[in-house]
C-alpha cells in the first residue's frame, strides 16, 4: 500500500445534502498528517465520487469500479461492500464509477478507486480485502454515530438491514445517522470484518443489477449515447492486412447531404503505434446523422494497395509452420531431464499435431466511442476493458494531464479481450481533434470483423513417453505461433509467454519436458481473447492426454488423477495450482455423466481440465454423431473459483463461456487470402444456432473457504477438448484442428 496505513486508506466525508460518503481518499487528504479535517473537505459534490454514500431518506448508493462486460462484477464488488455494510440490499442503488484518476506533484495519475479493468478474472481477487473495508468502516462509523446519540458503548450496538439495534430493540435508520457519522474520525486500528459465517449477501445468488434495464431497452450503453452538438464518424479502413491508401476521390462523398468532413487517418508507419495497437490506415467521413455518414462512405472512391503483406494467406500458413518446428526455435522454454532418452526408452511413444487457427472476437456491440476534446479536456464515453491504457492514449495524443480527461464507463456489450486495445480510442480522439466538435465513432460489424485483433494461430507438436506403469516420462512440447505479443514492447525472446507456460500442469509433474517455441511470422494484427495465456495450449494439451491414455491403454480420467496425485501446493505464474482441487473438479464432473459406466451404442463421453487465473474448472461432455451431425445429450462444467460471492452470476460465466468455447471450436474460423481477411459478417463468420449446442450446462459450484479467485474466462479453455475426446470415444476419430463441424460433416 505504498507506505499507507489503514487509517489513511479511506476518505470519509459529508456530501451535498447530507449524505455519508466512503470510499479512497484524495491524493491531497493522504498527505496530511494529521488528517484534513472533515469540516474542511466541503459539500462541493456534484457526483457521485466514492464507493458508498447514503443519504438521509435511507437511500444507500454503491459505486462500482470495473468496467462490466457481462462478467457481473457491477453486482458482485457492490455486494461485497453491502454485505460488510450489513446494507438492505432492496434499499440499494448500484452506480457505474467513471475512470477514477487525478493528478499527482508531477502530473502523473493517481488512482482513486484503485484497480478499474475488464479482463482475466481479476476483479472479485483485487477487490475482496479492500471493498469489505469500505463497507466495515461505513458501518463502524455508523455504528459510532448511534452509540453517542444513545450514549452506549459501539460495541454493544449491532446491525441489520440498512438500521443499527441497541441491545433494548431501540433501532435507528442508516439515513438518520448518515450526517453524524461523516463527523466522526476514523480509528488509529484496523476495524474488524465480518466472519465468513456471518455473511448474508456474500454466497447468495442475486439476479444481475442492470436486467431489468436490459430486457426493458432502458439501460443505456455507449452506442446509445449521443452528444447533440457533434458528429457521428464512420471509417474507410484499409482491406489489407499491411496496406496504404492508394488514391482518393471524395467529391461524391462531400456532395452527400448531411456530410460535413472528410478526414484522412494516414499510414501506420507515419502515425507510428497509438497505444498497444497501430491504427488502421483509413478516410472517415463525419456527418449529421449516422445515416449519413454511411451514404458518405459508400460514396467514397478509393483505391488501396498492399504493403508487405498483400501475399499474406492463411492457406500456407500451416506448413509454414511445420517446416519451422523441424528447424532450430526461437526460444527454448524449458528443458528439464533428458527427453531423447527418455522417449527411446519408453514402452509406448505417442506423438500428434493440433492446429488451433485465427479467431475474432465478434462482440455484439461494435467498437465505438465518444469524444469530445478542447484545449483544456476531454471527455470520453467509451466501452474499454482497460480505461487507463484508454487514458494514456489520449494524453499521447492530447498532452492533457490525467486530471483534465473524464472517461466514463458504461456497461459494455461484450468484450472477449478486444476491448483491451483501444485503437477505436485513438481513432475518435483524433477525429474530435480535426473537426474541433464531439466525436461519435461508429463501427459496423464488417469493420468490427475485418480490423478486429485475432486470437493467434497456432502449430503444437507434441511427444510423449509412457513407461511399462503407464507412468509418462518424457513430455515435449514445441509450438510455431502468431504470438499475440507481436509488436507489443516484448522481446522476441519472450514472445512465447503469451501461450506457452512451463510451469503448467501437467509438464510441472514431469521428470523430462522439453518445451520451445518457434516464431511464425504473419502480418495479421493479433491480441487476447478469452483466456488468452491459456485457451490454445489447454486444447492441445487436454487432447493429446486423451491419446496418451489410449496408446497405453489407460482410463483417461485415471491417467489425470494419477498426475494430480499426490495432494500438493505447486507454484506457478498464474497463482498456486492445489492438485487436490483440480482433481476434485474432474471427479466431480465425470461423475455427473456417469463416467466408468456403460455408454449407450454410438454415445461418447469425453473429459478434460484447465488451471486459470487461480481457479479450476474441467468438463465432461456426453455426445454422439448422426448422419454427421453433433448432438449433445449431457454438458458438465465443475468449478472451484474458491468462495462464491454470487452463485448465480458464476453460473452464468461459466455457462456463457463454455457455449462460446464451443460455438468457437465448433464452427469459427478467421481466413486471410490475398492479403485480405476473408470473413466480414456473420453469414461468413457462422456463430454457432442454438440447436447445435447442449440445451442444458450443468453447472457444479465446489464450496471452498479459500479466497476468491477468477471466473471471467473460466468456462473456455477446457471445453473445446473435452468434446473432441468425446467424439472420439463416440467415433474413434482424433479432432486435432479446429474448426470441428466440417470435419464431422464428412461422417456418415
Amino acid at each position: 500500500m505504498n507506505g499507507m496505513d489503514r487509517r489513511h486508506f479511506l476518505k470519509v466525508m459529508l456530501g451535498a445534502g447530507g449524505a455519508l460518503i466512503v470510499g479512497f481518499p484524495a491524493r491531497h487528504a493522504l498527505a496530511a498528517s494529521p488528517p484534513v479535517p472533515l469540516a474542511l473537505l466541503g459539500d462541493s459534490w456534484t457526483r457521485l465520487n466514492a464507493f458508498v454514500s447514503i443519504e438521509p431518506n435511507g437511500r444507500t448508493l454503491i459505486g462500482a469500479r470495473a468496467p462490466e462486460i457481462g462478467q457481473g462484477v457491477r453486482t458482485a464488488l457492490p455486494r461485497i461492500i453491502a454485505d460488510e455494510l450489513d446494507a438492505d440490499w432492496t434499499r440499494v442503488e448500484v452506480i457505474p464509477l467513471s475512470l477514477g484518476v487525478e493528478d499527482n506533484d508531477q502530473d502523473q495519475p493517481h488512482w482513486t478507486y484503485g484497480p478499474q479493468f475488464a479482463g482475466g478474472g481479476r476483479n472479485i481477487p483485487a477487490a475482496w480485502a479492500d471493498l469489505r473495508r469500505v463497507g466495515a468502516t461505513a458501518r463502524w462509523l455508523l455504528c459510532e454515530a448511534a452509540a453517542q446519540q444513545w450514549n452506549l458503548p459501539a460495541t454493544r450496538l449491532s446491525t441489520s438491514s440498512g438500521r443499527v439495534i441497541a441491545p433494548d430493540g431501540r433501532r435507528l435508520d442508516y439515513g438518520d445517522l448518515a450526517s453524524a457519522a461523516a463527523q466522526i474520525d476514523l480509528p488509529n486500528h484496523d476495524i474488524p470484518l465480518k466472519a465468513a459465517t456471518d455473511y448474508l449477501l456474500i454466497g447468495q445468488p442475486a439476479g444481475d443489477v442492470d436486467a431489468r434495464a436490459i430486457v426493458t431497452g432502458r439501460l443505456q450503453y455507449a452506442s446509445d449515447s449521443y452528444w447533440g452538438d457533434g458528429y457521428v464518424a464512420v471509417v474507410a479502413r484499409c482491406p489489407y492486412v499491411d496496406g496504404e491508401l492508394d488514391h482518393l476521390d471524395d467529391t461524391a462523398a462531400r456532395a452527400v447531404a448531411g456530410v460535413e468532413k472528410i478526414v484522412v487517418i494516414p499510414a501506420r508507419a507515419t502515425l507510428g503505434p497509438i497505444g498497444q495497437v497501430p491504427l488502421a490506415p483509413g478516410v472517415a467521413v463525419l456527418a449529421r446523422d449516422t445515416w449519413s455518414a454511411l451514404k458518405g462512405r459508400a460514396a467514397l472512391a478509393l483505391r488501396w494497395r498492399p504493403r508487405h503483406g498483400g501475399a499474406a494467406s492463411t492457406t500456407l500458413l500451416a506448413e509454414q509452420a511445420a517446416t519451422l518446428l523441424k528447424g532450430e526455435p526461437t526460444a527454448r522454454v524449458l528443458t528439464r531431464g533428458d527427453v531423447s532418452k527418455a522417449l527411446k526408452a519408453a514402452a509406448h511413444r505417442v506423438e500428434a499435431n493440433y492446429e488451433v487457427p485465427f479467431v475474432a472476437h465478434a462482440t455484439m456491440e461494435p467498437m465505438h466511442c465518444l469524444a469530445r476534446v478542447t484545449a483544456d479536456r476531454a471527455h470520453l464515453i467509451v466501452p474499454t476493458q482497460e480505461p487507463r491504457a484508454a487514458l494514456e492514449v489520449v494524453r499521447k495524443l492530447t498532452g492533457l494531464d490525467p486530471g483534465s480527461i473524464l472517461i466514463e464507463l458504461p456497461r459494455i456489450g461484450g468484450g472477449y479481450g478486444r476491448r483491451l486495445d483501444n485503437d477505436y480510442v485513438a481513432e475518435a480522439v483524433l477525429l474530435a481533434q480535426a473537426a474541433d466538435k464531439a466525436i461519435k465513432l461508429m463501427w459496423t460489424r464488417e469493420d468490427d470483423l475485418t480490423h478486429d485483433v485475432f486470437r493467434p494461430f497456432g502449430l503444437h507438436h507434441l511427444e510423449a513417453g509412457v513407461d511399462r506403469k503407464g507412468r509418462i516420462t518424457a513430455w515435449r512440447h514445441h509450438l510455431a505461433s502468431t504470438s499475440r505479443l507481436w509488436h507489443r514492447d516484448v522481446p522476441v525472446g519472450a514472445l512465447w509467454q503469451s501461450e506457452l507456460q512451463p510451469d503448467a500442469w501437467p509438464v510441472v509433474s514431469l521428470p523430462a519436458a522439453d518445451l520451445a517455441w518457434f516464431a511464425l511470422d504473419f502480418p495479421l494484427w493479433r491480441g487476447a481473447w478469452r483466456s488468452p495465456a491459456h485457451v490454445s495450449s489447454v486444447f492441445a494439451i487436454e487432447s493429446f492426454l486423451d491419446e496418451i491414455a489410449h496408446a497405453s491403454h489407460q482410463d483417461p480420467l485415471k491417467l489425470r488423477l494419477a498426475l494430480l496425485a499426490p495432494s500438493r501446493q505447486i507454484s506457478t505464474a498464474h497463482g498456486a495450482l492445489d492438485t487436490s482441487r483440480m482433481a476434485n473438479v474432474l471427479e466431480a464432473a465425470a461423475h455427473a455423466i456417469d463416467w466408468g459406466q456403460r455408454a449407450p451404442a454410438g454415445h461418447g463421453r469425453g473429459v478434460a481440465c484447465a488451471f486459470v487465473a487461480g481457479s479450476y474448472c474441467a468438463h465432461a461432455f456426453e455426445v454422439s454423431l448422426q448422419g454427421g451431425h453433433l448432438r449433445f445429450h449431457r454438458a458438465v462444467a465443475a468449478v472451484d473459483v474458491g468462495r462464491v460471492v454470487n452463485p448465480l452470476g458464476l453460473e452464468a460465466q461459466i455457462t456463457g463461456g463454455t457455449m462460446d468455447a464451443l460455438s468457437t471450436a465448433l464452427k469459427l474460423e478467421i481466413t486471410v487470402a490475398h492479403g485480405i481477411v476473408q470473413q466480414r459478417n456473420f453469414p461468413d463468420y457462422p456463430i454457432a444456432r442454438r440447436h447445435e449446442l447442449p440445451r442444458e450446462i450443468s453447472v457444479i459450484q465446489m464450496a471452498s473457504a479459500a479466497s476468491p479467485s477468477g471466473a471471467e474466462d473460466l468456462g473456455v479453455p477446457s471445453a473445446a477438448p473435452a468434446l473432441a475426446n468425446a467424439v472420439f470415444a463416440a467415433r474413434g476419430i482424433r479432432i486435432r484442428t479446429m474448426p470441428i463441424a466440417r470435419q464431422l460433416a464428412h461422417l456418415g
